[in-house]
């Protein structure tokens, strides 16, 4: 029987597309092999996670592990570059014949801190926020004045006379100045040689015994914790120590 040429071409190309078809379905099932793979390597981890080591808390883990009392020191602290002894000095050589009452580490508000009215150039008002040093110092019948001191350049930002004090509450002032026999800075060593760390508040006041004390705020940084010492201001013993760790 003869075939016709036409018919034998085309059953010569069957072979050929089958083939052909073959390798396709072929690389079509590799490569969806390949997918699924990479999908489960994802779904299980790759080798470039960078997750921290164990028992390596990263500087985020740190920090969310501070209380807000913390975090706030870690912040204030490091950004006052003034000491508290030498915005004392300026507090008091800002008022004649004045001496330390108290003193604190704290922040601007707004309208809290402004230039005297007097100063022929006047400085722009610091930023709320801004690390500044509130003291009150008072001269020897007990009148108190307030002094902010900019914590990062030194510079007197407020200074005025408290207006609220009446006879006495300069009297109760006068005492407590006259009868004080330790310095704010002695206590302050005396503190300080106990709790290695930064000064944040130096107060003259009377404790719950009614003892003529000196109450300092020392911050650790290895954990910014505050502990406070009750020291007494006539023969500078150490009447109490108190660990803040909120």
């Amino acid at each position: 029987m003869n075939v016709p040429t036409h018919a034998l071409r085309l059953r010569a190309a069957v072979p050929g597309c089958l083939l052909a078809c073959s390798a396709l379905l072929l690389t079509a099932c590799g490569t969806d092999k390949g997918t699924e793979v990479s999908a489960a390597a994802a779904q299980t981890g790759s080798p470039t996670s960078t997750a921290s080591p164990t028992g390596s808390p990263s500087p985020t883990d740190t920090a969310t592990s501070l209380t807000d009392d913390q975090a706030e020191r870690r912040a204030l602290v490091p950004a006052a570059t003034v000491t508290w002894n030498d915005a004392a000095d300026t507090a008091v050589g800002e008022v004649s014949g004045s001496k330390l009452v108290e003193i604190e580490l704290t922040r601007s508000e707004n309208g809290a801190t402004s230039t005297p009215s007097p100063s022929p150039s006047p400085s722009p008002s610091p930023s709320p926020g801004t690390p500044v040093w509130a003291a009150e110092v008072a001269t020897e019948d007990g009148t108190v004045h307030i002094v902010h001191v900019d914590a990062s350049s030194g510079e007197v930002l407020r200074s005025e006379q408290e207006t609220d004090q009446d006879a006495d509450d300069k009297r109760r002032i006068a005492d407590r100045l006259a009868e004080a026999e330790v310095t704010a800075q002695q206590a302050v060593t005396t503190a300080t040689g106990r709790t290695d760390g930064t000064v944040t508040a130096v107060q003259l006041d009377n404790d719950d015994a009614d003892r003529l004390i000196w109450s300092v705020d020392v911050v650790t940084q290895a954990d910014w914790n505050k502990t406070t010492f009750d020291i007494d201001a006539t023969n500078g013993e150490i009447l109490r120590e108190q660990v803040d760790r909120d």
